[in-house]
């Protein structure tokens, strides 16, 4: 017969090796198993409020796998997609997240987490799954997010924007069309196109 930490390790595995204490309250386990598997090693703590199967941080992207747990209405996007996507030179000291306007950001506040609040109709455009680790992230695919660096150049730097721009159309991972669908759904039409025909 299954202990309770047999039972909490086979949720944890089929919730693809990570689960936030929510999920695991809302599962039926209490706080006293869930330290008690802390104890003994069998888990391990991300982050407040994130568990993981012992080890498991040995992953390709932990940290996304965690952002996508903690905010479960996320989407990752600006530079963290731009490095996922491997056209920028940037590395990311933290996590960029995309959420609709309203979005609190209880339960981020400790972990390395920036969160960036869109439209709704600009928020729902352009989404991808990715399988990374057994977990699925949703990432904004690179058009969008090329798009999206320019909305919020402000933020991340015009340079970042331009120069990510010019390695994805180089890289050939990215086409001019779909690059100003998403131009025209964030409203920089006026800033990118320029920019385009001087790198095409």
């Amino acid at each position: 017969m299954q202990t309770k930490q047999d039972q909490l390790i086979e949720f944890i595995t089929k919730n693809g090796g990570f689960a936030s204490s929510a999920e695991l309250v809302r599962a039926g386990f209490y706080k006293a198993i869930i330290y008690s598997a802390l104890k003994d090693g069998l888990i391990d703590r991300v982050r407040h409020g994130v568990y993981s199967l012992a080890g498991a941080l040995d992953l390709s992207h932990p940290d996304l796998v965690t952002a996508s747990i903690v905010v479960p209405n996320g989407v990752i996007c600006l530079i963290t997609a731009l490095s996922f996507y491997e056209v920028t030179d940037e590395i990311p000291h933290q996590i960029d997240i995309a959420v609709t306007k309203g979005y609190g950001n209880k339960g981020t506040d400790k972990l390395p987490l920036k969160l960036y609040y869109f439209s709704r109709e600009t928020w729902k455009q352009g989404i991808e799954e990715h399988d990374i680790d057994g977990q699925k992230i949703r990432i904004y695919s690179l058009a969008k997010t090329l798009a999206d660096c320019f909305k919020f150049r402000n933020q991340i730097g015009m340079d970042i924007a331009r120069s990510a721009l010019k390695n994805a159309l180089e890289q050939k991972k990215v086409d001019k069309r779909e690059i100003m669908k998403y131009a025209t759904i964030c409203r920089v039409t006026n800033i990118i196109k320029p920019i385009l025909e001087t790198l095409i």
